[in-house]
């Protein structure tokens, strides 16, 4: 990333020679531009010394900088026609830049390819996991607002227990019927006898609210024990 360090990113871009060209705090600059001296790598992460500014680019020729032509001459005995020679050629040695290729990283882009796909996937990831979540929240308040009443309107209505009976039930309207689910097969001496109750007077009503899940009502067997 560039660095945060106002000075030192002008520094940066000034490199980059891409006219009108700001760095953001999440432009990203490749590590290619950089030399080996640039790294810290005493510690077990790599990193990139402070004040460290990328010198290693491929820029168009007519972005390149025109260099010093440097003259090595290695010879154990000159004559003077050639020393002349020499001369002549070093004064008229004008650099040329080698055709190079344009690298261009993305400088500026926010990340790559990969990286914003791994991105969505995770979203896309969270957004299942709330509507799941909802779903569930739904289910749960609407268990919650099941009573014991309203499971013997529902009884009733379908002719599964008369008005005596329903009368009988009531008593056990305050049973809390969530807990009851919480609680699996530990039922309470009312749950208890809410379902002898009900077993006895109406097999019909009870195997219904067993079979449609309303109510988790123990085993007709185990209500003998």
């Amino acid at each position: 990333r560039f660095p945060k360090d106002k000075n030192v990113r002008k520094k940066w871009e000034a490199t980059l020679q891409r006219e009108g060209f700001t760095a953001s705090d999440s432009s990203v600059l490749c590590s290619e531009h950089f030399k080996q001296d640039d790294f810290d790598r005493t510690g077990q992460i790599v990193r990139l010394r402070d004040g460290a500014i990328p010198s290693i680019f491929s820029f168009p020729a007519d972005l390149q900088r025109p260099e010093k032509c440097r003259t090595t001459v290695t010879s154990i005995k000159v004559e003077p026609s050639l020393s002349v020679a020499s001369q002549d050629a070093t004064e008229t040695c004008t650099s040329q830049p080698q055709p190079q290729s344009i690298d261009d990283h993305g400088y500026a882009l926010p990340a790559s390819l990969s990286a914003v796909a791994a991105k969505l996937k995770e979203a896309l990831a969270r957004v299942e996991s709330l509507e799941r979540e909802k779903k569930n929240a739904m289910a749960r308040e609407k268990r919650a607002k099941t009573t014991v009443q309203s499971l013997l309107v529902d009884l009733s209505d379908k002719k599964l227990i008369n008005k005596k009976l329903r009368e009988r039930l009531e008593l056990y309207s305050d049973l809390q019927l969530d807990f009851l689910e919480k609680q699996g097969h530990e039922y309470t001496k009312e749950h208890r006898e809410f379902a002898l109750t009900l077993h006895l007077h109406s097999p019909k009503a009870y195997k219904y609210l067993r079979d449609t899940g309303k109510l988790p009502l123990p085993h007709p067997h185990t209500l003998q024990r």
